[in-house]
C-alpha cells in the first residue's frame, strides 16, 4: 500500500515538472498569433499531463492495478511532454 502511495506522489512530482517545463514554451516568445502546430504544442505541454493522470487513475480504478496505473501515467506524462516539445520546440 505504501508503495502505491508513494508511486502516485511521484506521479504528481513528474506531472507539475511537465506542466512547468510546458510553461516554458508559452513563456519564452510573446507573439501575438502563433501558427496553429504552436498553438497545439502548446495545448498538448499544458494540458496532456493533467490528462494523462486523469486517464491513469480512472484505469486504476476500474481495474484495481493501481502501480500499474501509476507507471502509465508516468509514460503518458512524458509522452505528453515530449509531443509539446516536438509541436511547440520554443
Amino acid at each position: 500500500m505504501l508503495t502505491v502511495v508513494l508511486a502516485w506522489l511521484a506521479v504528481l512530482a513528474v506531472c507539475v515538472a511537465a506542466v512547468l517545463f510546458g510553461q516554458t514554451a508559452r513563456t519564452s516568445r510573446r507573439r501575438r498569433r502563433g501558427s496553429r502546430r504552436a498553438r497545439l504544442g502548446l495545448f498538448v505541454s499544458l494540458s496532456g499531463p493533467w490528462l494523462a493522470v486523469l486517464a491513469a487513475a480512472t484505469a486504476g480504478a476500474v481495474t484495481g492495478e493501481w502501480l500499474r496505473a501509476a507507471a502509465a501515467a508516468v509514460c503518458g506524462i512524458a509522452a505528453a511532454a515530449l509531443a509539446g516539445l516536438l509541436l511547440a520546440p520554443r
